[in-house]
């Protein structure tokens, strides 16, 4: 089957790409800039050059392709309101599919997303479901929540430096998927026909909230973590400020987000049915506690070689 990954050079993206490269199907990426996404050719992916934002550079990028897997979204750095990046590229997305004739389609979405319509990104991911739902293609929705790979920019890499550890609001149990068990789901769904036109919750084994993660991390660094909690307070009025200058209108957008993060409510959901409907089995996925375990053996056996390599050069150094 020709597959066609949008946002492959994205966090989840790439391991979709890599994923269904193994599962024997043909993969093209669509990419702002090819030579950024080199890795994904030396994977086997074909790549073309392309934009959501321009409608005619979607032409060719899905000519000849079976299904479409969307886990685009927009980036930090980009200048313009995620309305602009997300919703107006959805809406050139999904025009170009049924241009091209394109049924098969699978959208990364956000678990409860209905819930928090006042949040950007959140009310986007919720409108296109809804388009998804009254369009004549066959989609499936996979509602998300957060991946473990967050988990070390914001936990485990400040602890391990021995720096503050920045948390928002109420402590918010979120069960976190490593992105390679989201790429499972996402291309387990182009191969399971009964999947087509429903919508899924496709997170982790376990809710965790900021101080078990912090706990875990502590335990497997074997150092103490520096905590501070912004206040609710704050993180309202730096969004209020960004939202006043148009070059910060994406940041400001980003930083309500912590309503959902630090509310208090649970991101997570029963996982049953998602894994009987794929087929695929819970004790393939991926546990919190061995990730962060793994992640700080690597790390620290690295240090520990860095560190005996110096010690050789300062050796060949002594005059004696």
């Amino acid at each position: 089957m020709q597959v066609l990954v949008v946002g492959g050079t994205g966090t989840l993206g790439r391991q979709i790409a890599k994923q269904a490269i193994d599962a024997g199907h043909k993969v093209r990426c669509v990419v702002r800039s090819p030579r950024k996404a080199a890795f994904l050719q030396e994977w086997g992916c074909e790549l073309t050059r392309g934009d959501l934002l321009e409608p005619a550079s979607l032409d060719y990028a899905l000519d000849g392709i079976d299904a479409v897997i969307d886990a685009a979204t927009s980036r930090p750095t980009d200048p313009n309101s995620i309305y602009v990046t997300d919703w107006e590229g959805k809406l050139n997305l999904l025009r170009a599919c049924e241009k091209a004739d394109v049924k098969r389609f699978v959208f990364l979405s956000l678990l409860g997303a209905s819930n928090h319509r006042n949040v950007p990104l959140m009310d986007i991911k919720h409108c296109t479901e809804r388009l998804l739902e009254e369009s004549d293609l066959d989609y499936t929705i996979l509602q998300g929540a957060a991946f473990m790979q967050g988990v070390i920019s914001q936990f485990a890499i400040p602890i391990l430096e021995s720096q503050t550890v920045w948390v928002s609001g109420s402590p918010t149990p979120i069960a976190y998927m490593n992105t390679q068990d989201m790429a499972r789901f996402a291309v387990a769904a182009v191969d399971h026909p009964e999947t087509i036109r429903c919508s899924y919750p496709v997170v982790g084994p376990k809710a965790w909230n900021t101080g078990e993660v912090i706990q875990l991390c502590e335990l497997a660094s074997s150092r103490s973590a520096r905590v501070f909690r912004v206040p609710g307070a704050l993180l309202n009025l730096m969004q209020g400020i960004c939202s006043f200058f148009e070059p910060a209108v994406n940041v400001a957008e980003r930083l309500a987000f912590a309503e959902v993060t630090g509310g208090g409510g649970s991101l997570d959901a029963p996982m049953e049915a998602s894994y009987r409907a794929f087929g695929l089995e819970l004790d393939q996925t991926t546990q919190m506690e061995t990730y962060i375990r793994e992640y700080y053996d690597t790390i620290l056996k690295r240090l520990r070689d860095m560190e005996a390599d110096l010690d050789k050069n300062a050796k060949k150094k002594l005059p004696f």
